[in-house]
């Protein structure tokens, strides 16, 4: 009576003991290779982000310790600067305007390519290549282009100016920007082309059969079906597009490094020519804080809104 009584206690005490001993081998391999991870995480993210918000409270130079505490000084004076809200403004123009034409134009290019078209593996090569270009050797390209004396510009202004000479778009205040956002639509078309043709191709192909055999035209194909079914793939474009543009900073510095007059700066080109530039680490230190908070409120509010279910 006392064996069988005290043997179902024994049988859950062993399942126990299997359960933790067979959670040990689990957890143990994770732990070591997460070790290495957060190592890395903590020196080249963690640390860098703490360091720049104790810096965005003094007024330092970079050199030595900081010692001159300003407090909030420092965002008091980038909040009062007029360049800072021309950099925000301009970002915000580069987001709206890979929104507004950037997506569309390369999810068009991309359900017109993702069908079996004559010469379409080549048309899709064109349209990539120069997103692979280096950003640097773009903007040089470009600017080059832009030249109102013996770029592109300048030769066809030639055939339509009626002998009058040739503007130098990066030179003007009012068309530099343009220019920019004409540069970031070609350069990064191409990526996300890339993004929605690989979507398309996940889409069952019998889905589509038994659309044409209802009788779907294809325009009702892609309403009703494709483009629904690449929602989540549109949504991850959006937040490359998003992010992208909060950081975009060597496309802009070596086609106009801010110019003219502080005209096309980005946040990250306002903060490396007043901060780094100048020898302003606290300030320019205030600007990386406000330019992280940006980038972290609009990630955690769009992966929590609009991909949650993703």
């Amino acid at each position: 009576m006392s064996v069988a009584a005290t043997a179902p206690a024994f049988d859950r005490s062993t399942i126990r003991r299997r359960r933790r001993t067979a959670l040990r081998t689990q957890v143990a391999p994770v732990v070591l290779m997460l070790v290495p991870a957060l190592a890395l995480f903590t020196i080249f993210v963690i640390l860098p982000m703490g360091e720049a918000g104790f810096y965005s409270l003094f007024k330092w130079n970079g050199y030595g310790t900081p010692q001159d505490f300003v407090g909030l000084k420092n965002f008091e004076l980038l909040l009062r600067n007029r360049t800072f809200w021309s950099a925000l403004t301009n970002t915000g123009l580069i987001i709206a305007v890979s929104l507004a034409v950037q997506l569309p134009l390369a999810l068009a290019m991309a359900l017109l390519l993702a069908e079996k078209l004559r010469g379409r593996v080549a048309f899709r090569m064109v349209f990539f290549l120069p997103y692979i270009l280096a950003e640097v050797a773009t903007g040089l390209i470009w600017q080059f282009l832009y030249d109102g004396r013996y770029g592109a510009v300048a030769l066809i202004w030639s055939w339509f100016g009626a002998g009058t000479d040739a503007p130098f778009i990066l030179a003007d205040r009012t068309l530099a920007m343009g220019a920019v956002l004409l540069l970031v639509v070609w350069k990064y078309f191409g990526f996300h082309m890339m993004i929605y043709i690989a979507g398309l191709q996940n889409i069952p192909p019998e889905v589509i059969d038994a659309a044409r055999i209802d009788g779907a035209s294809r325009w009702q194909i892609v309403r009703r079906i494709k483009i629904p079914l690449l929602f989540p793939t549109i949504r991850l474009s959006v937040f490359f597009s998003v992010v992208g543009a909060l950081q975009l900073f060597d496309l802009v510095m070596a086609l106009t490094r801010g110019g003219p007059s502080n005209a096309t700066h980005s946040l990250v080109t306002y903060l490396f020519t007043f901060g780094v530039m100048r020898m302003e680490v606290g300030f320019g230190s205030a600007v990386g804080v406000v330019l992280f908070l940006i980038c972290v409120v609009f990630s955690i509010v769009y992966r929590r809104t609009l991909m949650r279910g993703d």
